[in-house]
């Protein structure tokens, strides 16, 4: 892996062009992913105007999301090999324009099947977007890998924060078929002119990777990556994680109803709201919050003593909700601490693949470790099993906290030491493939 640090301007005889501002190259990251998180986050705002136009079961139209997250997330290896092989800008042009037909197929469908079709190619694009960009921003910065893919996702965690008002009004005003057109062609067509902003960094341009972290000194293959017990360690930990945060964010409703808070009114001075809206709401914030931050950390801490605290944090905050949660303003205050301490996952996790395993692969390599929030999407049924068989939400509350004290068990028993060896083993040059024998020299046996 190259990391030598990046000359322009006298140093190297080269105009400096202002695409090659490593910053600028994050921004444009950024707004490609505002562009996308709609697809997912503004979705449960159509669900009721669909049901009532159309008179579907919710569970039906649902499907749609579980098709969504399922194409977004288990085609991300095979994204990923196009990533590294024809670079950021022409897979996140595509990307956008598979976000705009998703929502203009979505603004004309009348069955079913076309809205799943709509949601498996909102899927495709969002995928697309989504893991180039994270895999850009790893590339331009060895030296603050988590800063950089925290701020990345973060643009995806919050991005819907600016249009989900506008998306609401316009679906009141003009009716949903319209909002799914004019904000499909709105948000395809800002990633579509972003696109052609980025590029990934050439060899000369790599700056030198960090001396507080523990980092390889070579590019892993795929091949060479699935055959190291840390990559299975991490697909591990990311399984629990997301499985348990998805989990509580499916259940959050039910646990309000339970602890008797869903209506409750928050008097917020300039606002009075119910204490679940005002809980999902802090969802939004506190992932675009939490992603930047605890990246931040993990480049002057490591990612393993991150994910220790964060982990810690929230599987702690899931048991005190379940004893403290029946106090309106410790629902909200708790259920906050959890969405905080889970958002990060999809930042610590991409940034230590890059520490792990280089970056020159790396799309291909994550591609295949975000398959757990696929895998952890199959498992949240099973909380609504649990909550059926036991008659109460704790069964999956401290079942949500078991998995994350785990990985946070994990991280400091067997993560770090490693990640550790791991490193250690990465300087020395990576084996050679067995030799072919010569031409009438192989022997028989």
């Amino acid at each position: 892996m190259n990391t030598t640090p990046l000359k322009h301007g006298a140093d190297s005889g080269q105009p400096v062009r202002w695409s090659d501002n490593r910053w600028l190259q994050l921004v444009v990251g950024i707004v490609c992913m505002i562009a996308t998180a709609n697809i997912q986050y503004a979705w449960t705002l159509f669900v009721p105007e669909i049901q009532g136009k159309f008179g579907w079961e919710r569970a039906s139209i649902q499907i749609a999301f579980t098709i969504f997250v399922l194409v977004q997330t288990w085609l991300a290896p095979i994204e990923g090999y196009f990533i590294d092989k024809f670079g950021p800008r022409v897979i996140v042009a595509l990307g956008a324009v598979f976000i705009g037909a998703a929502w203009v197929i979505n603004s004309q469908a009348t069955t079913l099947l076309g809205f799943y079709v709509g949601a498996a190619i909102g899927g495709i694009g969002v995928g697309s977007i989504y893991a180039t960009c994270i895999n850009n921003a790893l590339k331009w910065f060895p030296d603050r890998r988590g800063l950089a893919v925290g701020l990345t996702a973060g643009g995806y965690g919050a991005g819907s924060a600016a249009t989900i008002l506008p998306i609401a009004a316009m679906i009141e005003s003009s009716g949903f078929q319209q909002a799914f057109l004019f904000f499909g062609l709105l948000q395809g067509s800002l990633a579509f002119a972003a696109a052609w902003f980025l590029r990934a960094p050439k060899g000369g341009e790599m700056r030198v990777a960090s001396t507080k972290l523990n980092q390889s000194r070579r590019d892993y293959t795929l091949g060479e990556a699935l055959r190291t017990k840390l990559f299975w360690l991490m697909l591990l930990m990311f399984t629990c994680v997301v499985t348990g945060g998805m989990m509580a964010v499916a259940q959050l409703g039910v646990i309000a109803q339970d602890l008797g808070v869903k209506n409750f009114k928050v008097d917020l001075y300039f606002v009075t709201m119910a204490a679940l809206p005002l809980a999902l709401m802090l969802d939004r914030i506190m992932n675009g919050i939490s992603r930047p931050m605890f990246g931040w950390i993990s480049d002057h801490i490591g990612r393993e003593k991150t994910m220790v605290i964060a982990f810690t944090l929230e599987g702690l905050g899931i048991i005190a909700l379940g004893y403290f949660g029946h106090n309106p303003w410790a629902f909200l205050i708790l259920s906050g601490v959890v969405f905080l301490a889970w958002g990060e996952v999809y930042s610590l996790f991409s940034a230590l693949a890059g520490d792990a395993f280089g970056t020159k692969h790396i799309g291909k390599i994550y591609g295949v470790l975000y398959c757990a929030k696929g895998i952890g999407a199959l498992f949240v049924p099973i909380g609504n099993l649990m909550m059926e068989a036991t008659g109460t939400w704790s069964t999956v509350l401290y079942t949500v906290a078991g998995l994350d004290l785990f990985a946070a068990f994990l991280a400091i028993v067997a993560l770090r030491p490693m990640l550790k060896a791991h490193v250690s083993d990465s300087k020395l040059p990576p084996p050679e493939p067995p030799r072919a024998p010569m031409n009438g020299l192989a022997t028989a046996g």
